[in-house]
């Protein structure tokens, strides 16, 4: 009996551990998906292509610790009955994958982009929403990613309110390009590439918000508006 009850503190203790690693790697993930924000970014305004390859090429190794972080996830999950918590938890960073993997897309799309504008001046307003947009994808998911590590709620409920100002740089952008858009077939082809982009870092914005909804889950078991008209919550 007594050999019953070590197997199992024993077969807990290495769930634990091996949930904790998860969290770790998936929080490397985020910060591989992050800088990648910064780094397109630059080499868009820089118009460097050189930065710009790097930045596709840095695609790959995230995508592979995504794949690696998954199979891991499902391996856990067939192997152990996890308890409630648990389980959110193990729930929380499957859903978190593809939201950092299509990040990282997002700013491979923005490299190739830039590759498209090359070698185009972005205008001083332009240069300046997109630096701004930058930035503020990037605040987001360090929040949003912060939040997940400190399983603070809180923190992940200020991401939907931060999110309006990625909204109106995106309005902005728009705002802007409309207004200098020019009856030429080039300046046609730069307003679409530039309206891409600033969609872009507002969907990397949108995932940030996503993966904050997705920590409020793992602590509470409630997915923020998924409560009915009775507050109680879809959690399938």
């Amino acid at each position: 009996m007594g050999h019953d009850v070590t197997d199992t503190a024993d077969a807990r203790k290495s769930f634990h551990e091996a949930l904790d690693e998860l969290r770790n790697d998936t929080i490397r993930l985020a910060a591989m998906a992050t800088e990648q924000i910064g780094a397109a970014t630059h080499a868009l305004l820089d118009s460097n292509l050189a930065a710009v390859e790097q930045v596709i090429a840095n695609d790959k190794p995230i995508d592979d610790l995504v794949e690696d972080i998954g199979d891991r996830l499902y391996v856990l999950m067939a192997r152990q009955q996890p308890m409630a918590g648990d389980l959110r938890t193990l729930i929380t960073l499957l859903r978190m994958l593809p939201e950092l993997e299509r990040s990282g897309d997002l700013m491979k799309n923005v490299a190739k982009a830039a590759r498209r504008l090359y070698p185009l001046e972005l205008e001083p307003k332009v240069r300046g929403i997109i630096d701004q947009m930058g930035r503020q994808a990037t605040r987001q998911m360090q929040i949003a990613m912060e939040a997940f590590a400190d399983s603070d709620v809180a923190e992940a409920a200020a991401l939907a309110d931060m999110d309006d100002a990625m909204d109106d740089l995106t309005k902005s952008m728009f705002r802007t390009i409309l207004s200098s858009l020019a009856p030429d077939e080039g300046e046609l082809q730069k307003a679409v590439q530039l309206s891409l982009i600033g969609r872009f870092y507002e969907r990397v914005a949108d995932h940030a918000v996503n993966i904050a909804d997705r920590v409020t889950f793992m602590v509470h078991g409630v997915i923020p508006g998924d409560a009915d008209a009775d507050g109680n919550a879809d959690l399938t």
